[in-house]
């Protein structure tokens, strides 16, 4: 790998880390000087890296304007919470169907690493590890139409998801016990290659957190049902 593309690496992987932490907050803006001087690298590569992010979901171009980290306004929330449970029970129904050995070795890794953030680590690492566990499953779904929305779901799973490590009563902390069992069980489902059990996983997955999630971020009078549509917008 040349320097470039080595930079352009470390760039891109800062960058995913810094938003999915939120350290980058949502609606920032991205100082390109700032990054191109701290890691030594001209204006074309960098524009190359937020480019990809862009792809991602991760930012926002701007013409004439600064790049800007992805918001998350009442709107995205909205669509998150609606479509969340639909996108994750479809992703581990084809996780089951679709696994490779391999794949399925990654998965009990990142398990594992998420038992250890879930230990010792602080609440953005459990996030993060949380994440993992969940793009693996993207990858095994290999669904070219369900992947980049996966992808994009993940991201701002992730960026809320770090109240959820941030327990403030014996409830909630008993909940991170029960989301470990399920990625446990999600693994033995997908091992056994048994869809409908995974969907059904899929489901307690999502309630397990979505209660506390929304404590935190959704909006005064906003009740959506679990996976309902969207209102249509007219006018």
């Amino acid at each position: 790998m040349s320097e470039t593309k080595n930079t352009k690496a470390k760039l891109l992987e800062h960058l995913r880390l810094e938003i999915l932490s939120t350290r980058m907050a949502p609606g920032a803006d991205i100082d390109e000087a700032a990054l191109s001087e701290a890691f030594a690298i001209s204006r074309t590569p960098l524009r190359e890296v937020l480019r990809q992010l862009a792809g991602e979901g991760y930012v926002q171009l701007r013409e004439n304007r600064s790049v800007r980290v992805m918001d998350m306004s009442f709107a995205t929330m909205r669509d998150f919470f609606v479509a969340a449970p639909m996108i994750y029970g479809a992703v581990l129904r084809l996780a089951a169907l679709n696994r490779t050995g391999d794949q399925l070795k990654a998965l009990c890794a990142a398990q594992d690493g998420f038992r250890a953030a879930l230990r010792s680590g602080s609440p953005v690492d459990s996030a993060l590890a949380n994440n993992r566990f969940h793009e693996i499953t993207g990858e095994m779904a290999n669904n070219v139409y369900l992947r980049p929305s996966f992808r994009r779901l993940l991201i701002d799973h992730a960026r809320i998801g770090t109240t959820f490590y941030r327990p403030t009563t014996s409830e909630m902390a008993g909940n991170l016990g029960k989301a470990s069992d399920q990625h446990d069980q999600i693994i033995a489902a997908i091992r056994a290659q048994d869809d409908l059990r995974a969907g059904q996983l899929a489901d307690e997955h999502w309630a397990l957190s979505r209660d506390q999630i929304e404590l935190y971020v959704m909006p005064g009078g906003l009740d959506v049902p679990l996976g309902s549509l969207p209102n249509t917008r007219t006018g």
